[in-house]
């Protein structure tokens, strides 16, 4: 499934390619929802856009499916800007590991393209978040999120780091100073089981 509804969202799902193996993460299901968001093949940006159409009744197109998004910035950014020539918003959902992915840059890649970009934190330290999220990239990723977080500031209207509420209050209390020190937003989101 490349595309899927939830309210007056479309989602987009790019890739199943994950740097990470988070011990939470909703790819554990075969299904998510009722969507099956396992891909037999990665979509190309022109079967997206013609999957999208007009996105009747959408508020906000979100790149997020079964596989870190940033993966395919190649088709993001076609992609995003006929989601604007609609006049549509665009967030992406990422793991902020786009350093180790692509290297140094993306954010400014981003700008103009993306309207929201939201980069799961998921814990408040290097080894916490190893422990939890097994990046291919070792305790590095999680630093390298946090200034990939400081530079789509720079870039993008919105930056948001989220947090699972099932980390505990101690790691979510440290998440929040990280979030003033950087300046970026923090979204506490429930565990999805």
């Amino acid at each position: 499934m490349i595309t899927y509804r939830m309210k007056d969202k479309i989602y987009i799902n790019l890739t199943n390619r994950c740097s990470n193996a988070c011990d939470f993460c909703v790819r554990i299901n075969d299904t998510y929802s009722e969507y099956n968001l396992w891909l037999e093949r990665e979509p190309t940006a022109e079967e997206v856009i013609a999957e999208l159409g007009e996105m009747k009744d959408a508020s906000e197109i979100v790149f997020c499916g079964y596989g870190e998004p940033l993966y395919r910035l190649d088709a993001i950014l076609p992609i995003s800007e006929y989601v604007h020539s609609k006049g549509k918003k665009t967030r992406i959902n990422t793991n902020g590991q786009a350093k180790g992915i692509y290297g140094e840059g993306v954010p400014q890649m981003l700008a103009g393209y993306i309207d929201t970009i939201s980069i799961s934190l998921n814990a408040a330290d290097a080894q916490s978040y190893q422990a939890v999220c097994h990046s291919q990239f070792g305790e590095q990723a999680f630093y390298d999120l946090i200034e990939f977080g400081k530079e789509c500031k720079k870039y993008i209207p919105r930056v948001i780091f989220s947090i699972v509420d099932v980390v505990g209050e101690e790691q979510i209390e440290k998440a929040k100073q990280i979030a003033q020190e950087t300046g970026v937003e923090l979204r506490i989101r429930p565990y999805i089981k």
